[in-house]
């Protein structure tokens, strides 16, 4: 009965048409090899397919230049092509980490290539280049700040939206749960704060974390702050009602008999989601949580690997995935995690990284996604970049954000803060 509910939930999606009929979870009894191997085929066969829309480019579109700009320890990314197309993004903060990676290791590799090949230059950079001794985030936000940056160019030479170039549009709005944090505050003041943020952005939809933080503990079996959780579950959902939809995240912190106990406690309460009740990258430990749950269980924020997350999706780990678009390494490669996902039943809601254009950048993402959930990880509207928006006012209105509609990005960031950035050499 348990999967019999997880699959209505997921039900409302559309499904690739090689998927029809596979609704077999990993844990049932009469699975055969047979069978799991051919959901492994679907799979591949949707990794195979293109992503970028060639055909929207009838002229090579030769990259000249790859820029690192920085300014106060934070960065930006411009490209342009020899015929003076230009594209520019906004990097993930934690690029003060990861600079000479981009630099020595990304940057040299794209000269003189044809920005038609991006989804061929995004695989040899990770397979031929760099994917033998980097991984994580310590490749992917140098790689999705160069990708941002060459779809917003190419973008602008088609007249096309980000979202244009890789997919087709299905949510000229995105709907968004308010995501919150606190989880280090007493639950009295922690509701007041969630209220706040609900308020501010008149939030339709909610995430809350239960449980710890790892980092604050060295006991990987520890339950969390005593009481917490079992308080705070209950009391979102008395504050906000029936009608709020909300949602749960862990954070890998759970033991798997501890992930279960607090999921069945999220069950009770009507939650939508449980996102990471155990380590990220416990595959296993992830499906056994899932296997005893009803409630959907969500993850891949800190999953680096397309096999991982066809791992994870084959076998029934996750229901809902969650690429984050720079820690993954852009657009591309989230897209197609979403589709394998699609190719199984499943839905799609990625991780937003906090900072710059974050939210800006997951909006494009989820716009194109026929299988998109039916709400988006939202942190807040603050960055420190000035820009304009003639599409968009890029402002939350009665829980959704329009979708920009002009070239690239869809943004025109002041050319005064641009200058005022150095191009960074190592």
């Amino acid at each position: 009965m348990a999967d019999i509910n997880r699959r209505k939930f997921l039900g409302t999606g559309g499904i690739m048409g090689l998927g029809t009929g596979l609704g077999l979870r990993i844990k049932d009894r009469g699975i055969t090899r047979e069978q799991i191997d051919h959901k492994y085929a679907i799979l591949d066969a949707v990794l195979k397919q293109p992503v970028l829309k060639r055909n929207l480019f009838p002229d090579p579109v030769i990259i000249d230049s790859v820029e690192l700009l920085r300014f106060e320890g934070k960065f930006l990314c411009r490209v342009r092509s020899k015929d003076g197309a230009e594209g520019i993004s906004v990097s993930h903060n934690d690029m003060i980490l990861f600079y000479p990676i981009f630099v020595r290791g990304i940057q040299p590799f794209l000269m003189g290539k044809d920005a038609r090949d991006l989804d061929l230059i995004l695989e040899r950079i990770l397979v031929y280049r760099l994917n033998f001794r980097l991984s994580g985030q310590a490749l992917g936000i140098p790689l999705a700040t160069l990708e941002f940056a060459i779809l917003d160019m190419l973008g602008k030479i088609a007249d096309k939206s980000v979202g244009e170039l890789i997919g087709e549009t299905e949510h000229p709005r995105v709907t968004v749960y308010q995501a919150t944090e606190y989880r280090e505050k007493p639950v009295e003041e922690s509701l007041e704060l969630i209220k706040r943020d609900v308020e501010e952005y008149n939030a339709h939809a909610v995430k809350i974390k239960v449980g710890g933080l790892m980092f604050m503990t060295n006991d990987l079996r520890a339950k969390g702050p005593e009481g917490r959780t079992e308080k705070m579950i209950p009391l979102i959902r008395k504050t906000f009602g029936d009608d709020m939809h909300l949602y749960a995240d862990a954070n890998g912190f759970y033991p798997v008999d501890e992930a279960i106990r607090v999921g069945k406690m999220l069950e009770e309460y009507k939650y939508g989601f449980f996102e990471e009740p155990v380590h990220f990258d416990w595959y296993e430990e992830t499906r056994q949580v899932a296997d005893q749950l009803s409630l959907p269980v969500a993850g891949g924020e800190q999953e680096y690997s397309l096999h991982g997350f066809r791992w994870l999706i084959a076998n029934d780990g996750l229901d809902i995935v969650q690429p984050d678009n720079f820690y993954f390494g852009g657009m591309i490669r989230s897209i197609k995690v979403a589709r394998m996902a699609q190719a199984m039943g499943k839905q799609c809601t990625p991780h937003m990284s906090g900072g710059g254009l974050g939210y800006l950048y997951m909006i494009h993402f989820v716009s194109v996604l026929p299988n998109a959930a039916p709400h988006h990880e939202f942190k807040g509207l603050n960055t420190h970049v000035p820009f304009h928006c003639n599409t968009s006012p890029l402002q939350v209105k009665e829980g959704q954000i329009k979708v920009p509609t002009g070239p690239g990005l869809g943004i025109d960031i002041d050319p005064d803060f641009i200058a005022k950035h150095q191009v960074v050499q190592v």
